[in-house]
């Protein structure tokens, strides 16, 4: 039977933890030691309804009575001024803060109603349709592709692709699961189909999810933000601070059943600063979260805030998809103890699929799931997985953790099996869902669900109680089957809000365009400045109002980007329940205001004046009027397009072609009364049309034009009276002297005095129409997603793979698996590099290194006075918490840094770097940055053509490569396409991938290497460390910083470099064997042992008081100034400096060149790329033939119609005209 959870906890609870958990219903079948984590385990799925009652009853009693030892009964945590509940307070105690709102909310069951939401999924299974393997589209075998569309319109040629087979699993209310597996098993899929995030897969029919009493079809429609994904990636508006990204997400769940007293705003304020203190984030609040272009907070604070984002939620049923990724070890350990305590506290349910999960890790969690190639190979209690395993045949190494080596049976080339068991043991992941099929604990996994489903039948009493908890927190007047916490015109308040943040946040936009129109007015206006009022500035005053309309109605076209730029931030947020996405339209239409006001106000006064147009006040407004009236429509037109669109290239083509269509036929080029009838529709639709004959209507109509020419003229004629000429302009009246404007606008365009106020009204009802279609489009179509893993190839290039290309592996589909060819030789580490590599001679050292650096005329020091030194043929690490300055540090010493004051000796051989210092090194950056359209080949020798010195002949660079793609063994998809992630390269290749490019480069002195392992499953990241074990005993110098090593993984490094807050060094020398000498170093200075099972790198971050919770008397960057280490350190580098300068100079003037290559190569090379590139882009180049061609074929016919007409007219003005407006489009 379920407890009775207390809401919103976040802190620490110890001594409710056990009755807590006790109560939730399951029970272990296992003696243990007890500890505060095995304690958090131990449940009863057997205890009667009565028995649970009292065992809740004395867990609130207990609370209680905690609650008024501790911090007093009537402390409410959001107004108190007790220091331990105040989150800015130093002496804020999170124990103590939950302890306090745990004792208000459980006194009070009927305003705090609990939701609790439990999973259990049986028969799951989930297919898509494609193929794992495809051929890259190029402007020449795109029209093959036409052959696959038909066949897909028939409903033939699509292939099934079976992603997750025959799963079963139980995750009751208050439990933990962690899923682990290779990158391509089906984590992901798994999370993504539990939370409903269902987008380009389907789950079959006979498959069942019971949401504890609730449909799938229910919870994912009625009740979406209570059951959440958190994706890998992290997308926020760049220009948002930290504090403004959390409190918005905390008052879009601010419930409506709030403690007394409390408004909106101070809650979400409170629970804002409460997460950020949690995670160790106080110190952004005013910093911008930004992005990979836009500075703001590190890689590692971005993924605590998406972390914190989820939080302020609070759902029930969270899936989180590998949120340890960028983390430091000891910060992924407390956000999962986090995870824990909220679901022991409010009976949440959190699924984790984690990579690379640390003993400490793992030990958290109630349940495991392990997955092998999209089959479920274990589900069960997390102690009883590995001795599963082992009694099958398998053996554990010493100090693999648990998680470790789960995950390594999905590997051949990982798994060990014990002598004896080599025939017996399962290979295929076919053969290992057999054996979990059979086993006992499978058949006990099926009672468990077939009680749970019992005991929760769908539609049961669960579901009203759920609904009332619902409910309980919605805002008066939200319907009551609705997702949404708040109402809409609160959802579309708090959007309108942000927007303005944002704009707020980045007011160059806005000046930007401002300063823009304004420009592009004066350009305009210098063309046709002060025209005088005749007959001979007719056209030129009709090209102008034209050119005006345009620029007007034009300069909305890149919302189409800024949509799409933050569509993925939308959906996420959609998925959170924190508004409708039409919400946000409606505030982004709202707030892009002040830019159109302001650019359409400045252009437009600008041009009116400087041109001499018709000076009267009500024309110059009503010019305003249609001008801001047409921005306004064509934005709505743009914003339509690219809502209704589920990708960019979807957008930009027929915007294009539509665009050059309402140009032509706006009524200037091709006037409204030459139309031809089958063209003349798309003038009826054209909002820039109704605009243009309203501004000539305003500009010409009621005037009497003074005529310049008159015929017949010339000698004799010239004594002829005004009664017996006409004036040469058509539409004129014999005799007359002045034109009339009227009938010069009806004969020449069709235009009538009387439609400048009808166009008006049609031009906001196309604002409304497409306002409509915008908003419908935005609720209820989602931006495009990925095909899964899938490889691209070049035609004719796809390689063969052999059934029995490994015996272990058995009989393999009749496809290409991306974890198959990435299963390489990962313990290669061993073995020697071709002697062809570079070796590298040169030592780099610095010392006293400082970056200041001002923000927001604040100055801050970002790292103090580090040494160190890269030797080569050394593996040295360079790691600290998130923020600490590691990147900082790498970019400083590669010469990398743009802003800001460098201090210090950064010396090669002990000379000062040169220029060509750059060159000489590698950089991999933490973001894998290639050319989605080079193959992996390509792209590496691309970087060994325009890197290597140029007196290495090309044969050689180019046979280099292949050198280079042997060590990285990245043979099996060396002719692959980059692609983009999930049509192209898998995570792991992109990242050999960023390492080969480097090392194609051939790099003199170092490499150096940021988060190469970040989000990458343990067996990848060990891979990936002994290629880079390998490169070092080749004579490489690397130094590369990890956030997340095992003890395996942390024992392949020879040195570390240890930085604390505000980049000041905590350590810098040799591990040792086992870690031995830094552990010493550590307790020797007052930190407690390392257990021989702990993991040196958390043990280190616990020990100074770097992970969140923990705490240290020693202040280590100061212990490590006057420690002897930093004594032998100083005299190394003297030493270093005194011998190292005796070392020869290298006398090639070449090296100290900026560029490897000269200038002709570096042209070639790039240009031949930018050719492929366009090639190998045909929605690009199609959507410009398209363009070319649809204009070129459509309107030279009606073009040629009207030529022949006004052939055979008379005017020779209007004829050059004609010919003069032609050649302008």
């Amino acid at each position: 039977m379920a407890t009775q959870p207390v809401p919103g906890a976040f802190g620490v609870l110890p001594e409710a933890q056990g009755v807590a958990a006790n109560a939730i219903g399951h029970k272990a079948e296992f003696e243990r030691p007890v500890t505060e984590d095995t304690l958090n385990d131990e449940t009863d799925t057997n205890s009667s309804e009565q028995n649970e009652k009292h065992v809740t009853d004395l867990a609130r009693t207990f609370t209680n009575a905690s609650v008024r030892n501790e911090v007093g009964e009537h402390h409410n945590p959001f107004t108190s001024t007790n220091p331990t509940l105040d989150p800015h307070n130093e002496k804020f105690n999170a124990r103590a803060w939950t302890k306090t709102l745990v004792g208000i909310t459980s006194r009070d069951p009927e305003r705090y109603p609990t939701r609790t939401a439990g999973v259990a999924y049986k028969n799951l299974n989930v297919h898509g349709f494609g193929n794992p393997t495809d051929y890259q589209k190029t402007f020449g075998n795109y029209p093959l592709e036409v052959g696959g569309w038909i066949n897909k319109l028939r409903g033939k040629g699509k292939r099934k692709i079976q992603i997750l087979r025959d799963f079963e699993g139980l995750v009751r209310s208050g439990e933990m699961l962690v899923v682990l597996g290779r990158p391509g098993s089906g984590c992901s899929t798994l999370l993504k189909t539990i939370s409903g995030e269902t987008n380009g897969f389907f789950i079959d029919q006979d498959s069942t999810i019971n949401y504890q009493g609730i449909a799938a079809q229910q919870m994912h429609n009625d009740f979406r933000g209570e059951c959440i994904y958190q994706a890998e990636v992290d997308v926020h508006f760049p220009q948002l601070t930290v504090g403004q990204t959390l409190k918005f997400a905390a008052l879009a769940r601010a419930p409506n059943n709030r403690i007394p007293g409390v408004s909106r705003e101070q809650y979400a304020e409170h629970m804002r600063d409460v997460v950020m203190a949690m995670f160790g984030l106080s110190h952004t609040i005013n910093t911008n979260v930004g992005n990979d272009y836009i500075r703001g907070v590190s890689g590692g604070e971005r993924k605590r805030v998406s972390i914190a984002e989820c939080c302020v939620g609070q759902s029930p049923l969270q899936c989180w998809d590998n949120s340890t990724r960028g983390l430091d070890s000891a910060t992924a350990l407390e956000f999962v103890k986090t995870l824990r305590l909220s679901t022991n506290i409010s009976g949440a349910t959190a699924i984790v699929a984690i990579y690379q999960a640390s003993q400490s890790i793992y030990d958290v969690f109630d349940k495991v799931a392990v997955l092998y190639e999209g089959r479920q190979i274990y589900f069960g209690h997390k102690y009883k997985a590995k001795e599963f395993f082992v009694n099958m045949g398998f053996d554990c190494p010493e100090r693999q953790t648990t998680a470790d080596f789960l995950t390594s049976l999905t590997s051949p080339l990982e798994r060990i099996v014990r002598p004896g068991f080599e025939h017996s043991t399962p290979k295929t992941p076919d053969e290992f869902a057999a054996a979990w099929h059979k086993s006992a604990d499978r058949a006990e996994l099926l009672r468990e669900i077939e009680e749970f489903e019992t005991q929760y039948p769908i539609g049961g009493d669960h579901l009203e109680k759920f609904k009332e908890g619902r409910r309980a927190q919605q805002a008066s007047g939200q319907r009551i089957k609705s997702p949404y916490t708040i109402s809409v015109p609160m959802q579309v308040k708090l959007c309108v809000t942000r927007g303005f943040q944002r704009l707020r946040g980045d007011m160059s936009l806005l000046f930007a365009g401002i300063f823009g129109n304004t420009v592009m007015a004066l350009v305009i206006a210098s063309v046709f400045f002060n025209l005088e009022d005749n007959t001979e500035t007719l056209f030129s005053k009709g090209a102008l109002l034209f050119f005006a309309i345009l620029i007007n109605a034009f300069s909305s076209a890149l919302e189409i980007l800024t949509l799409f730029a933050q569509r993925p931030i939308v959906e996420k947020h959609t998925k959170y329940a924190f508004y409708h996405p039409f919400a946000e339209a409606i505030a982004s239409m709202i707030c892009d205001m002040p830019n159109k006001i302001g650019s359409s106000i400045f252009f437009n006064i600008t041009l009116y004046f400087m041109t001499n147009l018709k000076r009267t006040p009500g024309a110059f407004f009503t010019f305003i009027l249609f001008g801001f009236s047409c921005v306004m429509a064509m934005s709505m037109f743009f914003r339509s397009i690219g809502s209704m669109a589920r990708s960019l290239p979807e957008a930009l083509g027929p915007a294009a072609v539509i665009i050059l269509a309402l140009i032509i036929y706006t009524g200037f080029t091709i006037p409204t009364v030459d139309m031809h009838p089958w063209f003349r529709w798309i003038n009826y639709l054209d909002p820039v049309a109704y605009a243009f004959e309203a501004l000539m209507v305003n500009e010409f109509s009621g005037r009497k034009i003074p005529c310049t020419q008159f015929v017949p003229r010339g000698g004799l004629y010239e004594q002829l009276t005004i009664a017996n000429k006409v004036c040469v302009t058509t539409g004129a009246e014999a005799g007359s002297e002045v034109l009339d404007g009227d009938v010069w606008l009806r004969v020449n365009y069709g235009y009538e005095r009387s439609h400048i106020w009808r166009n008006l009204g049609i031009l906001w009802a196309l604002v409304v129409f497409g306002c409509v279609v915008h908003l419908l489009a935005t609720e209820w179509i989602s931006a495009k997603k990925s095909k899964g893993e899938v490889l691209l190839f070049p035609r004719g290039k796809v390689p063969e793979l052999a059934s029995e290309a490994n015996d272990e592996e058995g009989s393999l589909d009749d496809r290409v698996n991306t974890n198959t060819l990435a299963a390489t030789a990962t313990h290669a580490a061993a073995g020697e590099a071709p002697p062809s590599i570079q070796r590298q001679t040169a030592i780099f050292h610095w010392q006293g290194v400082n970056y200041d650096i001002k923000i927001k005329k604040e100055p801050r020091r970002l790292l103090d006075d580090v040494d160190g030194w890269v030797k080569p043929g050394t593996l040295t690490a360079l790691m600290g918490v998130s923020g600490a300055g590691k990147t900082t540090l790498l970019d400083v010493l590669a010469s990398r840094v743009t802003m800001g004051v460098v201090t210090g000796q950064m010396l090669v051989d002990g000379r000062q770097r040169d220029s060509g210092f750059q060159r000489k090194t590698g950089y991999v950056q933490q973001q894998d940055l290639h050319l989605a359209t080079s193959t992996v080949r390509e792209a590496l020798t691309f970087s060994a053509l325009l890197r290597q010195p140029k007196t290495t002949p090309a044969h050689e660079k180019i046979a280099y490569v292949d050198e280079v793609i042997k060590v990285l063994e990245m043979e099996t998809y060396a002719e692959a396409v980059v692609g983009v992630p999930g049509e192209g390269l898998n995570v792991e290749q992109r990242k050999r991938l960023t390492i080969g490019v480097e090392l194609a480069a051939k790099p003199a002195l170092l490499l150096f290497l940021d988060e190469p392992t970040s989000g990458l499953d343990s067996q990848t990241a060990w891979s990936i460390i002994a290629l880079l074990r390998k490169l070092a005993n080749n004579g490489q110098a690397i130094l590369c910083t990890i956030h997340q090593p095992s003890a395996i993984l942390f024992q392949e490094f020879d040195r570390l470099l240890f930085l604390a807050k505000g980049g000041r060094t905590v350590y810098f020398g040799d591990v040792g064997e086992r870690s031995s000498i830094l552990t010493d170093y550590f307790v020797r200075n007052g930190a407690r042992p390392c257990g021989i099972e702990e993991n040196p790198a958390e043990w280190m971050l616990e020990v100074i008081g770097a992970a969140p919770g923990s705490t240290t008397t020693v202040d280590w960057p100061v212990a490590w100034n006057e420690s002897v280490e930093k004594a032998e350190v100083r005299a190394q580098l003297a030493d270093m400096r005194r011998q190292l300068i005796e070392k020869q100079v290298e006398t090639d003037p070449t090296s100290l060149d900026e560029y490897a290559a000269p200038m002709g190569l570096q042209l070639q090379t790039v240009t031949q790329r930018v050719f492929q590139q366009f090639w190998r882009t045909p929605s690009y180049l199609y959507s410009k033939t398209f363009l070319c061609t649809s204009s070129g074929h459509s309107e030279p016919v009606v073009l040629h119609l009207h030529a022949l007409d006004y052939l055979r007219k008379l005017g020779a003005a209007d004829d050059a005209a004609f010919r003069h407006s032609t050649l302008s489009v």
